[in-house]
């Protein structure tokens, strides 16, 4: 399930944010036994570089990401680590 649920996040997130960069990373086999893990929701890493979140705070980025997931941060992932960088800041952070 959770190849389906990495494909489905990485779906979401290129339509709403037509990003540069997007890792996805199921990180579900470390905290298995944990109770998010045990009611059927996987923890992620999400990295990613947009145009979109130019000029916004780090939290209304998560807060972007969250919303495009919608349903999917309730039922399908536990836990979700994210690094969104606008473009510029990840040229910057490249050199």
């Amino acid at each position: 399930m959770s190849a389906r649920t990495v494909a489905r996040i990485r779906e979401t997130l290129a339509a709403q944010f037509t990003p540069e960069v997007l890792d996805i990373a199921d990180d579900s086999a470390l905290h298995a036994g944990h109770a998010g893990a045990r009611d059927g929701g996987g923890h992620y890493r999400v990295h990613i570089v947009s145009e979109a979140f130019e000029g916004c705070s780090r939290v209304m980025r998560q807060r972007m990401i969250y919303a495009a997931l919608g349903d999917m941060m309730k039922l399908d992932i536990h836990a979700l680590a994210i690094r969104a960088l606008s473009a510029s800041e990840a040229k910057t952070q490249a050199n």
